[in-house]
C-alpha cells in the first residue's frame, strides 16, 4: 500500500488529501530507534478467528483505469488489486521497513560489490502463475527489459533502478535469479515489486495494452474474476493455485465509491471499508455514542437552534404576513424532514466504527521560486519562519484524537529507519526573524502601495479580469473581498496593479545563503548525541537557522508592532507584498481550506498580504500546481522507503529543456541546487548503511535550506469498518496482508492496539 516504486510519487495527493537489509533470515532493521507517531489500527486478530468464507466490499475512488503498476495513469485502486494478484517480493512492515515476503523469496540478498553489484534472488519453489508455470528468472528478465528505458516502444512511467542493471540472467537452477548491475544500486529492494508475468512485460503491445484491462495470468493469493465499469465493481476471487496461507474470503470486491458518496454507501450498507473524511468519521463516532439513546439528536439539522429562533419562527410561521409564513412553513417542513432523515442516516452509520492512523504521507506548503517575491530565497525563508507548524499541525490532527507533531523530514517520516528532523537548517518559528528576512530583501512597510496585477505567478486571473470557468466558492461568503473565488486576507478591498518581474537575491543575500549552506551542513554532521562534526564547511557558534545577515535590523517599532500583532503591508519599488494562495474550493477539502486561512493569518504578522484564490478541485494540481501557476499551493507527497529514489525527482533541480521550458520532473517549486542532485546521486549508490543515512540526512538539511517545500503535517488516515472486519483499516506504513482480512467468527474478540504510539 505504501509504495510502489516511484510511480506512487509521480502524483502529488489533493489533501482534501532502501535501506540494505540482510538475507531473510535477518532481513529486518533495528527495533530500536524510531517510532511511528501513530500505531495502525486493524482490529488485528489470529487467522483462527477470522471466519472461512463470504465477501468484503471495499470502497475505491474509481474503477482503475490501468492494471498495469508501472503505467502513467495508475492510481490507488491499481495499488489494491496488484497487491492482491502479483508478487510482491518486499513488503512493508508498520514502521516503513522493506521486508523479504517469503511467500516469494528464501532469499535476497548482495553477493558482490566489487567490480560490480550482483544480487541473488533465491525464489520459493512453490511460486507459481496460476497457467501452472514457475515464477523464475524469464519475468524478471523481461521486466528489466520492458522497464530500463531502453526500448520507447514501451509506455512506461518510470525507469528508476531498472536503468542501473547491467543483466539478468538465471542462477545455478531455475529457483534462483542472478541481477548485475552497471551502477551500484542501494535501493535495490524497490525492483521487481510487483512483479508482472513475462508474457505481460515481453512486449510492448501486451504492455501497453493488454494489462491496462485484465490480469489473465497471476500469482496471488487472489485472482481477477471480473471488472465491471458499470457497476464499478472489481471481483477478486480465491487464486486455487495459491500456495501459501490460504484467504479467508472468497470473494474480495473493490466497489467505486466516490469521496463524496461514501456517507451514502455506508448508510445503504454497499460497503464494508471504506476510508472517509473528517466529518464523516466524526458522524459515525456519534452515531456509535448515541446508538440507543432517545429523544431528538444533539447534532444536525436543526440541533443549533436556540429556543428564541424556534420561538420566532412559530410567531412568523403563525403570523398575518402570508408570504413570510407560507415561506417559513415550508422551512420548518423541510428541517423536519432533513431531522429524519438525518436520524435514519445515523442509525445506519452505527453499524460501522472509524479505525484511525497517520497516513504514510505528509502535506507540505509550496512555495514557487520560479518567478515573483519568492524567487528571493530570503523571502522564502521568512515565510516559512513566519509559519507555527505545530499549530497547523494540530488544526487537522488535534481534533481526530492523533498525535498532532509537525513532519520534520522531506524524505521520510516517524517511524523509519531514515528518519531525523533537519528542520534545524531552516530554524524554528520566529516573527522577528523573519521580518528581518523581509527588510534585508527590501520590503519595508509602504502606504499606498499596488498590489501587484496577478499577485502571485504568471497567468493567473486578478480581480476583474477573465476568471476561471467553473470556480466554485465554497465557503468564506462574508469574506471581504470574497469576488470570484478569489479574496485578500485581512482586506476589504483592493484594486489590482501591475506585478513587477522576479526579484533575485543580490550579494548580500548571496553571503547570506552561503551562511545557510553551513548551517545545514551543521545539521547534517549532527551525531547521535547532537553534537556536531567539526567539518571544512561547519559554522562555529550560534544555533542554526535562516537567520538574516548579521546587522540587519527588524522594522522599527514604530513600523511593526509586537510578535502577536499584524505587521501592516510590506512594499518595494511601489508594490505591495502580496502572495497568491492557490486552493481548492470542492467539498472534502475544508480542511485544507482551514490550514490555508490560519497561514495567511500567521503571514499577516509579518507584513505579508494573501490573496487567496479558489478553484475547482478537479483542476486544482493539474492547472495551477504543476503548470506553476501559484506562490502558494497545499499538497502532499507520499511516503517512501526508498527516499534516495523517489526523493530526487521531487527535489531535483530545474534544468532548461530544449524547447526553451524549464524542465521541472515533480520538483512543482522549481526550487533546488546542484549540491542536493549530487547528493541524492551519491546516496542511490551507497551501499553501506549509516554512509548513506548521512547523505539523505545531508540533503535534506539542504532541502530545507532553500525553503521550497515546507513540510507541514502527516495526513490522518480515517477509514470506516464494520466491527467484525479483522485485520484491515488504517494500514499506516504496513503493505496489506490480503489472505488474512476477513469477518471474525461470532463471540471472538480482535487484538488491542495503542492508537497513540509504535508500541
Amino acid at each position: 500500500m505504501f509504495h510502489d516504486g516511484a510511480r506512487r510519487r509521480s502524483v502529488a495527493l489533493l489533501t482534501t488529501g532502501v535501506l540494505a537489509l540482510p538475507a531473510v533470515a535477518a532481513c529486518g532493521a533495528s527495533e530500536e530507534g524510531n517510532v511511528p507517531a501513530a500505531a495502525q489500527d486493524l482490529a488485528p486478530a489470529p487467522r483462527d478467528l477470522v471466519a472461512n468464507g463470504s465477501t468484503l466490499t471495499w470502497a475505491i475512488d474509481a474503477v482503475p483505469g490501468t492494471l498495469n503498476a508501472y503505467q502513467a495513469d495508475a492510481d490507488t485502486g491499481t495499488t489494491r488489486v496488484t497487491g492482491a494478484v502479483l508478487p510482491a517480493l518486499f513488503t512493508l512492515d508498520d514502521k516503513g521497513r522493506p521486508q523479504a515476503n517469503p511467500d516469494y523469496l528464501e532469499s535476497a540478498e548482495v553477493v558482490e560489490r566489487e567490480p560490480r553489484q550482483v544480487v541473488v534472488y533465491r525464489l520459493n519453489q512453490k511460486a507459481v502463475w496460476s497457467d501452472g508455470r514457475e515464477v523464475g528468472a524469464p519475468d524478471f528478465a523481461a521486466q528489466w527489459r520492458a522497464l530500463r528505458g531502453k526500448d520507447p516502444a514501451y509506455w512506461t512511467a518510470r525507469n528508476a533502478g531498472y536503468d542501473r542493471i547491467a543483466k539478468v540472467e538465471r542462477g545455478k537452477d531455475d529457483l534462483e535469479v542472478r541481477v548485475t548491475f552497471d551502477k551500484p544500486y542501494a535501493e535495490w529492494r524497490s525492483l521487481f515489486t510487483p512483479l508482472y508475468p513475462k508474457d505481460v512485460m515481453g512486449t510492448p503491445d501486451s504492455f501497453n495494452d493488454s494489462a491496462r484491462t485484465t490480469l489473465k495470468n497471476t500469482a496471488g493469493p487472489f485472482s481477477l474474476k471480473k471488472i465491471d465499469r458499470k457497476s464499478g465493481d472489481v471481483t477478486l476471487v480465491r487464486n486455487p493455485r495459491w500456495w501459501g496461507d490460504q484467504p479467508k474470503l472468497d470473494q474480495l470486491v473493490f466497489r467505486k465509491v466516490a469521496p463524496k458518496d461514501r456517507t451514502k454507501a455506508l448508510t445503504a450498507g454497499r460497503v464494508d471499508l471504506a476510508q472517509v473524511a473528517p466529518g464523516e468519521a466524526e458522524r459515525i463516532s456519534l452515531a456509535r455514542r448515541d446508538k440507543g439513546a432517545k429523544g431528538p439528536l444533539a447534532h444536525g439539522p436543526g440541533a443549533g437552534r436556540t429556543p428564541a429562533d424556534a420561538l420566532m419562527s412559530w410567531a412568523i410561521a403563525n403570523g398575518t404576513e402570508q408570504e413570510a409564513a407560507e415561506s417559513e412553513q415550508l422551512a420548518r417542513e423541510q428541517t423536519r424532514e432533513a431531522v429524519v432523515a438525518y436520524a435514519a442516516e445515523q442509525r445506519s452509520l452505527a453499524a460501522y466504527e472509524v479505525r484511525k492512523a497517520l497516513e504514510p504521507s505528509f502535506t507540505q506548503l509550496a512555495l514557487n521560486g520560479a518567478d515573483g517575491p519568492l524567487a528571493d530565497e530570503r523571502v522564502r525563508r521568512a515565510v516559512a519562519r513566519a509559519l507555527d507548524r505545530k499549530e497547523l499541525a494540530e488544526t487537522v490532527l488535534k481534533p481526530l484524537g492523533l498525535p498532532a507533531q509537525p513532519v520534520g523530514s522531506h524524505l521520510a517520516l516517524a517511524g523509519q529507519d531514515a528518519y531525523e528532523d533537519a528542520s534545524d537548517a531552516l530554524g524554528s518559528q520566529d516573527t522577528a526573524e523573519a521580518r528581518a528576512l523581509l527588510a534585508e530583501a527590501g520590503w519595508k512597510p509602504g502606504q499606498g502601495a499596488a498590489r501587484p496585477k496577478n499577485a502571485g505567478a504568471s497567468g493567473e486571473p486578478a480581480e476583474g479580469e477573465e476568471g476561471e470557468e467553473g470556480v466554485e466558492d465554497s465557503g468564506n461568503e462574508d469574506r471581504p473581498g470574497d469576488d470570484g473565488g478569489e479574496y485578500i486576507v485581512g482586506e476589504d478591498d483592493g484594486k489590482s496593479g501591475e506585478r513587477g518581474g522576479p526579484m533575485l537575491p543580490g550579494a548580500v543575500a548571496a553571503g547570506q545563503g552561503a551562511a545557510l549552506w553551513r548551517q545545514a551542513d551543521v545539521v547534517a554532521r549532527q551525531d547521535g548525541d547532537g553534537k556536531a562534526e567539526q567539518g571544512a564547511h561547519a559554522q562555529q557558534g550560534g544555533p542554526p537557522g535562516a537567520y538574516a545577515p548579521k546587522g540587519t535590523a527588524a522594522p522599527k517599532e514604530s513600523e511593526s508592532p509586537g510578535a502577536e500583532g499584524a505587521a501592516g503591508p510590506l512594499a518595494k519599488d511601489g508594490l505591495e507584498l502580496t502572495l497568491r494562495f492557490v486552493v481548492p474550493s470542492g467539498a472534502g477539502s475544508e480542511q485544507l481550506r482551514a490550514v490555508a486561512d490560519k497561514i495567511a493569518e500567521q503571514l499577516e504578522k509579518i507584513g505579508v498580504t494573501t490573496a487567496m484564490k479558489k478553484v475547482p478541485s478537479s483542476g486544482y494540481f493539474t492547472d495551477h500546481v504543476a503548470s506553476g501557476q501559484y506562490d502558494m499551493a497545499l499538497y502532499s507527497w507520499p511516503g517512501t522507503a526508498y527516499p534516495a529514489t523517489d526523493g530526487r525527482p521531487i527535489h531535483a533541480k530545474p534544468v532548461p529543456a530544449a524547447d526553451g521550458s524549464l524542465n521541472v520532473a515533480q520538483n512543482y517549486t522549481r526550487v533546488g541546487t546542484d549540491r542536493i542532485d549530487q547528493l541524492f546521486d551519491q546516496a542511490v549508490g551507497e551501499l553501506d548503511d549509516g554512509a548513506r543515512k548521512k547523505l539523505i540526512k545531508e540533503a535534506d538539511a539542504r532541502i530545507w535550506a532553500v525553503a521550497g517545500a515546507i513540510p507541514l503535517y502527516q495526513r490522518p488516515e480515517l477509514v470506516a469498518a464494520r466491527p467484525s472486519v479483522a485485520n484491515a483499516g488504517a494500514f499506516g506504513f504496513a503493505t496489506p496482508r490480503y489472505q488474512d482480512i476477513g469477518f471474525l467468527k461470532k463471540g471472538a474478540t480482535p487484538g488491542k492496539q495503542d492508537r497513540t504510539s509504535g508500541s
